[in-house]
């Protein structure tokens, strides 16, 4: 994998995050980490605050790959798809639709 294609993916992943926090806002769920409360917080609105963090993450993503921190960027590429495959699924999972409460074939339902 090219040097590039990290920050590529580490920039999409914060893209998707940062859709899946905004998802997690809008159904109720109160942001979990602290630092991305403050900043939603103290921001002129919640969106703005999130979307900041995320900017901050993308520059700190870059300096891993300036300073030669690419297996750091892999790693976090790593974590990072993990937690918005798990919010994904928290999502779905807390779904109130009818397809996510109903039995589909193969799914078996979720409640």
């Amino acid at each position: 994998m090219t040097h590039s294609s990290h920050i590529v993916q580490f920039t999409y992943l914060q893209a998707l995050d940062l859709l899946t926090t905004i998802a997690f806002l809008l159904n109720g769920v109160v942001e979990g980490n602290p630092m991305v409360r403050w900043s939603m917080a103290v921001a002129p609105d919640p969106v703005s605050g999130l979307f900041a963090v995320k900017a901050a993450a993308v520059g700190l993503g870059l300096y891993c790959l300036r300073v030669g921190k690419e297996k750091l960027l892999s790693r976090m590429n790593i974590f990072f798809a993990a937690l918005v495959a798990w919010n994904l699924v928290c999502l779905i999972a807390s779904s109130q639709s009818p397809i996510a409460n109903s039995q589909l074939p193969g799914l078996g339902g979720f409640h």
